[in-house]
């Protein structure tokens, strides 16, 4: 059973920084890609970023140069670093991983960002 728990969600201000963790259970997060995802109020969830199991990585244009997305072996755990934060990066934060055909999302994190 794979279970994704994200945390690190908040309040932050324009031009802060926040840090959200994915902590896996039933697959181990550096022989996967995974992905952050979010989604705004009245939008669809769109893509943030993946890291391959390579440990490369990929993000959507709107965040390149502010987001980094790592692992965390040791705890089994992808973390998305969000700095410079705009008050359009207000959403919820999913973590998604795709094993081998399979699709499992987390239950999403709320970040808010004020202007």
């Amino acid at each position: 059973q794979v279970q994704l728990v994200e945390s690190g969600g908040g309040f932050v201000q324009a031009g802060g920084s926040l840090r959200l963790s994915c902590a896996a259970s039933g697959i181990t997060v550096n022989a996967h890609a995974m992905g952050w995802y979010r989604q705004a109020p009245g939008k669809q969830r769109a893509l943030v970023g993946i890291i391959g199991s390579d440990g490369t990585t990929n993000f959507a244009d709107s965040v390149k140069g502010r987001f980094t997305i790592s692992r965390d072996n040791a705890k089994n755990t992808v973390i998305l670093q969000m700095n410079s934060l705009k008050p359009e990066d207000t959403a919820v934060y999913y973590c998604r991983a795709w094993p081998l055909g399979f699709n499992y999302w987390g239950q999403g994190t709320q970040v808010t960002v004020s202007s």
